[in-house]
């Protein structure tokens, strides 16, 4: 079995000058980085748990890998499938619960995909294929509960 390592630094930015004195002292602000790659996310907690709503939060960001890796995955097997796909947008949407104690972990996610190919009569097969780009995404196979797929697609 092959493995891959990853790494990141995650660095908090927001001290105010008074560190975690206080729950409202201080700013979730914090920066992602990742060896090699050009740039870095500048990210901080959801608005609800006093985050800068203009940054992306690890909600965000957990939210997004299962909607890219599933993506990924759905491209390379459409291209083994000779399907070519010409555009794919998805509206990811998730809902994670919130516990009496504060904390909460994801309860569902629905993906989206909408897709475009060239050729009509593998629609039903493209349609299919969101299953299987399930069971191999990486991401899907790391959550504790199941991922829903709503897909479309229509041809050019």
């Amino acid at each position: 079995m092959k493995q891959h390592q990853y790494k990141a630094t995650i660095t908090w930015t927001g001290n105010t000058g008074k560190g975690t004195k206080g729950y409202t002292s201080y700013s979730r602000d914090h920066s992602i980085e990742v060896a090699g790659k050009k740039h870095e996310i500048l990210a901080s907690s959801d608005p609800n748990f006093r985050g800068d709503p203009e940054r992306y939060n690890p909600e965000d960001l957990f939210l997004s890998s299962l909607s890219a890796c599933h993506m990924l995955w759905y491209l390379h097997l459409c291209s083994q499938n000779k399907i070519v796909v010409v555009a794919y947008k998805d509206k990811a949407q998730g809902t994670m619960k919130e516990q009496e104690d504060g904390s909460g972990k994801f309860s569902n996610v629905t993906l989206y995909p909408e897709v475009v190919i060239e050729n009509a009569d593998n629609i039903a097969l493209a349609n299919q294929l969101h299953h299987k780009a399930n069971s191999m995404c990486f991401i899907a196979n790391s959550c504790n509960f199941k991922i829903e797929h709503k897909p479309s697609c229509k041809a050019q």
